[in-house]
Order: C-alpha cells, then sequence, then structure tokens
C-alpha cells in the first residue's frame, strides 16, 4: 500500500556550519570589538550571550541569516526570551524544534482526516506515517499540508508504492 512519512527534522551540521559563519562575523564587525557575544550549541538548544539587548539583536539577526543562507528553516529554531545574566550580560536561549509533538501531530491528523479522502494517518512517535490505496490520494494530501503554513517545518519522506 502506498503510504509517506511526515516529519519535521532540521540537518545539525547545517547549523553548527551557520553558527560558525556567524561567529566569524561577529569577530570581525567593528560594532562587535571588545565584547564578550558568542553563540553555541548544547545538543538541542542554542546559547546566545551578549552585552546587551541591542547587540543581542544584532547576534540573533546574524545567526537567523547565516541559517536561511545555509538552507536552514527559520521556524525550526525557537528564540526565547533575553535574560539578564551574571557579569551585566545579556543571555538567549533557542530550541532547535525536531520531530513532531503529539498535539501537534493529533491536530495534523485530524486535518488530514478533514479532507474527507480515503486516507489513513497514524502517529509513530515523533512522525506520522500517512497511507492509501491511491497515490493520487497522497499526492493530494502532500498538496494540501503544503497550503498550510504550519507553525514547524514540515517534510514528506518514503515515499512508497
Amino acid at each position: 500500500m502506498p503510504s509517506f512519512d511526515l516529519v519535521s527534522d532540521v540537518n545539525l551540521q547545517e547549523i553548527d556550519n551557520a553558527i560558525q559563519i556567524a561567529l566569524k562575523e561577529i569577530l570581525t564587525r567593528f560594532d562587535f570589538k571588545g565584547t564578550k557575544s558568542s553563540i553555541q550549541r548544547d545538543k538541542q538548544e542554542l546559547n546566545l550571550v551578549s552585552d546587551n539587548d541591542y547587540k543581542m539583536n544584532s547576534v540573533k539577526d546574524i545567526l537567523q541569516s547565516k541559517l536561511a543562507k545555509r538552507g536552514v528553516d527559520l521556524r525550526s529554531v525557537s528564540f526565547g526570551k533575553f535574560e539578564a545574566s551574571l557579569g551585566g550580560n545579556v543571555k538567549c536561549v533557542a530550541k532547535i524544534v525536531q520531530g513532531i509533538e503529539t498535539e501537534k501531530a493529533r491536530e495534523l491528523v485530524k486535518k488530514i482526516k478533514g479532507l474527507n479522502l480515503k486516507v489513513q494517518a497514524a502517529i509513530e512517535g515523533e512522525k506520522i506515517r500517512v497511507s492509501s490505496k491511491k497515490r493520487d490520494e497522497l499526492q493530494q494530501v502532500i498538496a494540501f499540508l503544503r497550503t498550510l503554513n504550519y507553525e514547524i517545518p514540515l517534510q514528506y519522506l518514503n515515499f512508497r508504492d
């Protein structure tokens, strides 16, 4: 039976590359001379540190532009609020969104079933498997999901006959 997997993945190597390029730019920019601005990745989090809110906004903008140039969807990085930290610095924690949470998966399954097509959508961990007897119906589901502009980036993998 034809099927495909609906997932939300991000390439962590591309995020690391974007961080390295952003750090190079921060080191060479005149307005960042003598500041303590940095970006580090710990598993599924990015830790941004800078001297003040203005410079933190600049660090965030630089990182977002480098992520976009590397082909990373900006919806896959969720930035938190700026917080004061030790030494008068400002820090921000950004979470890397991987996988589809259970509530969001249920919402997507409900939308897929609301299309009134003969498709089955099953939640399997952090992905959704959509299957049908007809390939055309699966392609209609993919076309519908692309028009949603959902809050997390979605990819369609393992399209099988």
